[in-house]
């Protein structure tokens, strides 16, 4: 379709399984709400932004990821160790950065609902 060609944003809804906690989560992150109301917030993470909606479904939030790239992977490793998330919420998880045979390095980060973030740089 023509009229889809000079589109500007996609921006995707994400689950909490718990909305406070994982709102707080994505502020310490140090994601900036846009918007909000008593269900969802619109954030914005850089260029980017998405919802983060007050609904879950354990088999979508545990299959929804999300890929970021960044410029300094590195120090975004290091600014995500001095955050300590894996210790200040429930459930979250990452794996330190790895590089992939498709030509990116990765550091995976999974938020309190579930939600695999891909933050990553070409090698």
């Amino acid at each position: 379709m023509k009229s889809l060609q000079e589109t500007t944003q996609l921006r995707t809804f994400i689950p909490a399984r718990n909305f406070a906690t994982s709102r707080a989560f994505y502020q310490d992150l140090g994601a900036e709400e846009i918007w909000s109301s008593d269900d969802m917030v619109l954030l914005q993470l850089g260029g980017s932004q998405f919802y983060l909606q007050k609904a879950y479904v354990k088999d979508w939030a545990e299959n929804c990821m999300l890929f970021l790239l960044v410029p300094d992977l590195e120090t975004c490793w290091a600014e995500l160790q001095a955050l300590d998330l894996v210790n200040r919420y429930p459930g979250v998880r990452w794996k330190e950065p790895t590089d992939y045979p498709w030509g990116l390095r990765e550091i995976h980060l999974i938020d309190p609902a579930g939600v695999l973030w891909h933050f990553a740089r070409n090698l």
